[in-house]
């Protein structure tokens, strides 16, 4: 048999799977982004109309939808290098030679990236009490005042940051940690021998060595990040004051709690066009800095 048969005969059953079980989802998605597909369709398909691009000049023209991609923007903004810099930071001192136990910190770090997210969500609701929560102990004994952190529309996002910091770093981690320990040990070697500080390594052979896994990270934070939804459903409902809420979860209440499929599908890529325009403008910065 032709070679590229025998290699369209191995691809075939993971193509058939890819397209019955994602990209026939995508278009019937699409498809119903131009209708008004909602309860009553779903009841008699003849109530279907095509409305063609109004579920796009309705959300453009909602002030719910705004707000909402103020707040996920707010949510990348702040994450995403606070999340980094945790992630490199974590990797850097399992990646020490003074480090011990590197296996038990590996895995204990990588936990919270597997635990269900209801089940960490009541610890951190706990940490996070007004009355009782650890963490405003804790500012207790500096003399700082209780915070209201998941009542209080000015410090709700922030908690919901800290949270999605920790229970999401380790992944990140363990792209980072992978990427140092490719860098060649020779490097550091003749930087010591030259007298080059830790700061000094970090900087120029560190950080330099690890721009293509800096942007991968990136990339994957930024869409991972965009599409908040999970912690706020779970640690505040989208409020107080729907401070809380991202475009990810306007698209469930849209979809799941009114019914409005067609609208919801308009949300879906809206935000995959803000994504990607994200995603190509990251590509074009991190390509400059390499020729630089």
């Amino acid at each position: 048999m032709n070679r590229h048969r025998v290699a369209w005969l191995f691809l075939a059953p993971a193509m058939v799977i890819l397209g019955v079980f994602f990209l026939l989802p995508v278009i019937a998605a699409l498809l119903l982004s131009f209708t008004d597909y909602d309860l009553y369709a779903l009841a008699d398909i003849h109530n279907l109309r095509f409305i063609a691009l109004n579920n796009y000049i309705e959300l453009l023209h909602r002030p719910l939808f705004w707000s909402a991609l103020g707040h996920t923007l707010y949510f990348v903004a702040v994450g995403v290098p606070l999340s980094m810099l945790v992630s490199l930071g974590a990797a850097l001192l399992l990646n020490s030679p003074l480090a011990r136990c590197k296996p038990f910190f590996r895995t204990a770090l990588f936990a919270p990236v597997v635990t269900t997210v209801v089940a960490v969500a009541v610890v951190w609701r706990y940490l996070f009490n007004t009355k009782y929560g650890l963490i405003n102990v804790a500012l207790g004994w500096v003399g700082i005042h209780p915070i209201d952190w998941l009542g209080d529309p000015h410090w709700a996002m922030p908690a919901i940051i800290l949270f999605a910091v920790w229970k999401n770093f380790g992944y990140n981690m363990i792209i980072f940690l992978a990427g140092l320990q490719a860098i060649p040990v020779e490097l550091y070697e003749a930087a010591r021998i030259d007298g080059a500080s830790f700061w000094q390594q970090f900087r120029h052979i560190t950080l330099p060595m690890l721009g293509p896994t800096l942007l991968m990270v990136g990339i994957l934070t930024v869409a991972g990040y965009f599409q908040l939804f999970a912690e706020p459903y779970v640690m505040t409902e989208g409020g107080p004051l729907e401070s809380t809420t991202s475009v990810l979860y306007v698209m469930y209440d849209e979809g799941f709690k009114w019914w409005n499929m067609g609208s919801a599908s308009a949300i879906a890529f809206l935000l995959f066009i803000i994504v990607f325009a994200v995603t190509v403008l990251m590509l074009r910065v991190g390509r400059r800095g390499d020729e630089a």
